[in-house]
C-alpha cells in the first residue's frame, strides 16, 4: 500500500484462503478455510517495519500478523501459531531461546529448470568444483554480492554470528544470534528475502531448496533451543552445579515424541526428503546424542550456561515460524508430561524402528494426519488445512514424469 495509507492506519485485509495457498498457486477446498472465505486483517508488527536497502526507489516491508476481524489471531497463521507456543511457555514462567543456522546455495541464473544448477563463473574464469568448504578464497567472484548482503543485514538490524562456506558446491551458511523465538523467525524470514533480492541485483540466483544438487550435501535450517526462567534469566537445563536437569531430559523426551508426527512441518516439500534420505550430516531420526551429527537431536559441546538442544531435521526450505513452533511445542509437551528420553547414542549406530522418521512427503503427511498430538498442539483447523495444501502439492508432483523415469525405465521390457 502507499506510505500515506499505511501511516493513516488504513487496514489491509486478506482472504483467509491465502494462508493455505499451495506453492503452485492453487487452493484446497473452501471448507478448510471457511466456506465464505472471509477476510483477515493484516496487522503490522511495529518492531518489524523496515526500509528496504536494496530497492532503488523508497520501499518498506512490514511483517504482519494475520488476525480475525474480531481481533483474535488466525489459527491458520504460522506466525500466530508460534506466538501461541511462546505464550504457553510464559504461562509456566519460562521463555524459550532459539538460534537458527541457515544454509543456502548461490548459483548462476538457471533459465531452464530441466538443467542442473551451476555455480557462478569465478574471477579465474572457472566454476567452483566443490573443494572450498570453510575456504577464505574470493576467487568465486561473490565478494561484491556478500558485501551488499552484509550492508543490507546491518540496515535491517539483522545481527549475524558467523558466515562461512559450507560443504557443498557454492554453498554457504549463516548463524543468526540466539534470542526470542519470534524475533529469530522474523529475522530468518527477512534474511531469506534479502538474499533473493540482493542476488537478483548481482545477476545471481540464491536457492533455499533442501537438496538442489545431486551427490552434494543439502541445506538445513538447524534450530538451537534452550529455555530460561523468566524471572531469573537462568538456563533451566542446568542445576546449581551446572549439571543437566530433569527439565532438560524432559525437553529432549518431548522432542523425540513429536519428531515423527511433525516431520511434514520440518520437511514440507517433496525435495526435502532428497536431503534426508541421502544424509550428509542430515539425519532422518529422533535419536539424541552429545555432539554427534548423525543424530537428529544433537547436544553441542558447550559450557553449562549455553546448554541447548539442536534440532537438525528442518531444511532450509522449512517455514521458520512453523518449524520453530513445532520444535518448541514438542519440547514443552515433554516438560509438561515429564517425558523421559531414550538413552543417548554415540559413535556409529543403527536407528531403532521407534526412532525412525518418515522418508517421503506422502508418509510424513499420513503420519501427521493420524497425529492427535499435532491437533492438540496446533488445532484441528490448522493441521487439516496444512495437510490439504501439501497434498495438492504432492499430487502436482506426481502429475509429472521425471527424466530419471524416462532414462531408466523406458527401455525396460
Amino acid at each position: 500500500m502507499t506510505a500515506e495509507g499505511f501511516l493513516e492506519g488504513r487496514r489491509l485485509q486478506l482472504a483467509r484462503g491465502v494462508l493455505l495457498q499451495c506453492i503452485m498457486g492453487g487452493y484446497p477446498a473452501a471448507r478448510f478455510y471457511g466456506s465464505d472465505d472471509g477476510d483477515l486483517a493484516l496487522v503490522a508488527d511495529p518492531a518489524q517495519i523496515h526500509r528496504l536497502p536494496w530497492s532503488d526507489e523508497p520501499r518498506a516491508l512490514a511483517i504482519c500478523d494475520a488476525d480475525e476481524l474480531t481481533g483474535e489471531g488466525s489459527n491458520l497463521s504460522t506466525r500466530g501459531q508460534l506466538k501461541k507456543v511462546i505464550a504457553r511457555y510464559a504461562a509456566r514462567g519460562l521463555a524459550p531461546v532459539v538460534a537458527t543456522e541457515l544454509e543456502f546455495f548461490v548459483f548462476a541464473p538457471n533459465t531452464d529448470p530441466t538443467q542442473p544448477f551451476q555455480p557462478p563463473v569465478g574471477l579465474d574464469g572457472r566454476r567452483e568444483d566443490g573443494h572450498s568448504a570453510f575456504s577464505i578464497s574470493s576467487n568465486n567472484g561473490l565478494r561484491p554480492f556478500f558485501s551488499e548482503v552484509y550492508k543490507c543485514m546491518a540496515a535491517l538490524d539483522l545481527p549475524r554470528d558467523t558466515f562461512m562456506h559450507e560443504m557443498g558446491v557454492s554453498q554457504f551458511e549463516i548463524n543468526l544470534l540466539h534470542g526470542d523465538p519470534l524475533l529469530l523467525a522474523d529475522q530468518t524470514f527477512l534474511f531469506k528475502h534479502l538474499l533473493k533480492e540482493v542476488a537478483l541485483k548481482h545477476g545471481l540466483t540464491v536457492v533455499c531448496m533442501a537438496k538442489p544438487l545431486a551427490h552434494t550435501p543439502g541445506s538445513s535450517m538447524h534450530i538451537h533451543q534452550s529455555v530460561v526462567d523468566i524471572n531469573s534469566g537462568k538456563n533451566v537445563f542446568n542445576d546449581a552445579d551446572g549439571q543437566p536437569t530433569a527439565m532438560f531430559r524432559h525437553f529432549i523426551g518431548g522432542q523425540q515424541a513429536g519428531m515423527a508426527d511433525f516431520t511434514a512441518l520440518f520437511a514440507p516439500n517433496v525435495n526435502s526428503y532428497q536431503r534426508l534420505c541421502h544424509p550428509f550430516a542430515s539425519p532422518n531420526n529422533a535419536c539424541w546424542s552429545h555432539d554427534n551429527r548423525a543424530a537428529g537431536l544433537r547436544i553441542p559441546a558447550s559450557s553449562p550456561v549455553a546448554r541447548r538442544v539442536e534440532n537438525r531435521l528442518p531444511g532450509a526450505d522449512a517455514n521458520p515460524y512453523l518449524a520453530i513452533a513445532a520444535s518448541l511445542a514438542a519440547g514443552l509437551y515433554g516438560i509438561e508430561h515429564e517425558l523421559e528420553p531414550t538413552a543417548a547414542i554415540q559413535g556409529e549406530f543403527e536407528v531403532p524402528d521407534n526412532l525412525s522418521l518418515p522418508c517421503t512427503l506422502h508418509a510424513a503427511l499420513e503420519r501427521l494426519k493420524r497425529s492427535q498430538l499435532a491437533k492438540e498442539l496446533f488445532g484441528k483447523e490448522f493441521i487439516e488445512g496444512y495437510i490439504a495444501s501439501k497434498t495438492m502439492e504432492l499430487t502436482s508432483f506426481f502429475d509429472e514424469i521425471t527424466p530419471w523415469e524416462r532414462r531408466v525405465l523406458a527401455a525396460q521390457a
